[in-house]
């Protein structure tokens, strides 16, 4: 993950948050939670805050789609199909443990223990040199 995406994530999270914070206090006939804070016909942003919340609302909402679609851009996959991609990689390794071949580094060693005569062993060298 680069560093452009870690900070589209962050800022992702936090308009994520402010947004959530903004459409619980937007006060909707002072009967939600939004009028807990503003108090009947009084509001807790000055005389213009119906229209000061709702505008940063909106704003919020956009920021949280541009957000969301550079973090979708930033992030897809190099392989056009996700679905072929997962396919050919589930193929490649085996998911069980005892059907996963041990990699030996000793070439004088065989691949397979259980069985010896599936790899020929290397040449010994001659005494003489």
């Amino acid at each position: 993950m680069g560093i452009l995406s870690i900070v589209l994530l962050v800022l992702f999270v936090v308009v994520s948050l402010l947004l959530v914070l903004m459409v619980i206090i937007q006060d909707s006939d002072s009967d939600s939670l939004g009028g807990l804070f503003a108090g009947g016909s009084s509001s807790a942003f000055g005389s213009r805050s119906t229209s000061v919340v709702v505008r940063f609302t909106y704003i919020l909402g956009a920021l949280f789609f541009v957000v969301a679609f550079g973090l979708a851009i930033l992030n897809k996959s190099s392989v056009g199909n996700v679905e072929a991609a997962a396919q050919q990689k589930k193929e490649a390794t085996p998911t069980e443990w005892w059907n996963v071949q041990p990699k030996s580094t000793d070439p004088g060693l065989p691949a397979n223990p259980a069985n010896p005569a599936q790899t020929p062993a290397a040449p010994v060298p001659a005494p003489g040199k």
